[in-house]
């Protein structure tokens, strides 16, 4: 009988593959790195091949570690970093460009257009999604204008789109072309209220509904596919649980009830609130989208407040800046200083997200002295997470009704335990920890699991979610306001740079 179920993390910096039993407890895992290709200012760009040999090698070596065979898995699940797009000749699997990533503004021009032909309504009410340079839509529509000879092939219906997900799914099942609600939401091309393809929408991007995949329940009974034989996992093996990332670390921790919400820090941080089965359209900057789709039942909806730059914010301070080696360094570096010495970072690399949506916003550090050093610098970009939080958090609390009062947390950033602690000070709400932190991995198994009978029911998951540690506010509201005032300043700064 099988024994686990396996989740392939395909995310915007590495691509992993993990084995949960059915306690939701980690077996094995194995992680590696793929490229970040910037071929000008403003552009993002992945190599879908380097991607799939990732995969590729990360199954083979957690399965490996783990001394098991296809036999021993139930079903696989698949999460992926959203929004990235992707086409490719559906005879011989060969993309026709890069990746174009979530973060990548290129198509700023185009959305501006958009904007200016007073789209900007019609898309927001079908998609619950502003015009931003964010979304998959938009990048399809670039692919098909500037790579030569994409338009024609996609018109001769010889291409496909996926984001990651449905990249991966036809990798694995050998040419079956699927994605789910949830990365179905983030392209500006699905109407929320159907969980369909739109065809007002396909026109008015000018592209043809032959390149789009199948849509099916983020957790489908009937599967996808199944592995190929000759593929990474040398077995045939149910793949029927798919989930964008946020949704997936929503599912992950067990966020299943109406008003519960989550924070997830990875390269990008990403706040979601369950609105149930209601559609709630964001006043206040705020994203609507998909939640989960489990099976025939109807589809739970959430809010989102995306925020580009977090773990990618610190990236930043190894690789370009050099402030650091690790990660790992800044919780310690944070702390030798009492606070940032009057300075302020705001990563807008890409443009601010929620709640701002201003593409034309450039990142500043201001507020500097000759006082200021590494330390404060550094300490700086912690806050810069925690402050960036708090305004999507406003926004949320605003749009709900509904003030949080705790946050859960995960994600590689939250092994920092002074940003946990600084992100309850800035926030004023107690943040909780679970004890397993890759909820992304762990809600993409459970999917795959529901889907086979390994977990019966929502409330099996909810009961192997554990608290690891909590965080209670440690500073005054007088203190928290004063420095989210500054914040804002800070932000005011980062505006009308680009034309």
């Amino acid at each position: 009988m099988a024994k686990y179920i396996g989740a392939i993390d395909s995310g915007t910096t590495s691509t992993r593959f993990m084995l949960f039993d059915e306690q939701g407890a980690v077996i094995a895992y194995d992680q590696r790195e793929h490229e970040q290709i910037f071929p000008q200012s403003g552009w993002v760009e992945h190599n879908p091949q380097e991607i799939w040999a990732r995969t590729r090698a990360v199954i083979g070596a957690t399965m490996a570690k783990a001394q098991i065979k296809a036999g021993d898995l139930a079903a696989i699940g698949i999460t992926n970093q959203r929004e990235t797009t992707l086409l490719w000749n559906k005879q011989t699997g060969e993309p026709v460009y890069n990746a174009i990533v979530w973060q990548d503004t290129r198509t700023d021009r185009l959305c501006r257009q958009l904007q200016e032909a007073g789209q900007a309504a019609t898309i927001y009410h079908k998609t619950g999604l502003p015009i931003a340079t964010y979304f998959s839509g938009p990048k399809i529509r670039w692919l098909l204008d500037h790579v030569p000879g994409v338009r024609a092939q996609a018109e001769a219906g010889e291409l496909l789109f996926g984001n990651i997900d449905t990249w991966l799914i036809w990798q694995l099942t050998g040419g079956q072309h699927i994605t789910d609600p949830t990365n179905a939401s983030r392209t500006m091309l699905m109407n929320l209220e159907t969980l369909a393809w739109d065809d007002e929408l396909l026109a008015i991007l000018d592209i043809p509904r032959s390149l789009l995949p199948q849509i099916r329940p983020s957790s489908d009974p009937n599967f996808y596919g199944t592995t190929l034989t000759d593929g990474p996992f040398q077995g045939a093996i149910p793949v029927c649980g798919d989930l964008g990332d946020q949704q997936a670390a929503t599912v992950g921790q067990t966020c299943f009830s109406e008003g519960e919400a989550k924070n997830t820090y990875g390269t990008g941080c990403f706040m979601l609130m369950n609105t149930g089965n209601e559609i709630v359209r964001s006043k206040n900057g705020l994203l609507t989208t998909v939640a989960y789709q489990f099976g025939d039942r109807p589809p739970v909806y959430a809010l989102e407040g995306s925020i580009a730059m977090a773990g990618a914010t610190v990236q930043w301070l190894r690789d370009n800046l050099q402030l650091i080696s690790t990660a790992a360094e800044t919780e310690a570096l944070a702390q030798s200083v009492t606070d940032t010495g009057g300075c302020y970072f705001v990563p807008a690399f890409s443009g601010l997200f929620a709640p701002h949506w201003r593409s034309d916003a450039r990142g500043v550090l201001v507020g500097l002295t000759r006082y200021v050093n590494r330390a404060h610098i550094v300490r700086a970009a912690l806050e810069a997470i925690c402050y960036q939080t708090r305004e999507v958090l406003e926004a949320m609390n605003a749009d709900s009704g509904v003030p949080l009062q705790i946050l859960k947390v995960d994600g590689g950033a939250t092994a920092n335990n002074f940003l946990m602690q600084r992100q309850s000070d800035i926030l004023g709400v107690e943040v909780i920890r679970p004890k397993v932190a890759e909820t992304t991995s762990l809600g993409a198994a459970y999917a795959a699991g529901l889907a086979v009978g390994f977990w019966n029911n929502t409330e099996s998951l909810r009961a192997n979610w554990q608290v690891d540690r909590r965080w209670q506010p440690q500073i005054d509201e007088a203190a928290r306001d004063q420095g989210f005032a500054g914040w804002k300043k800070a932000v005011e700064r980062t505006l009308n740079w680009m034309e």
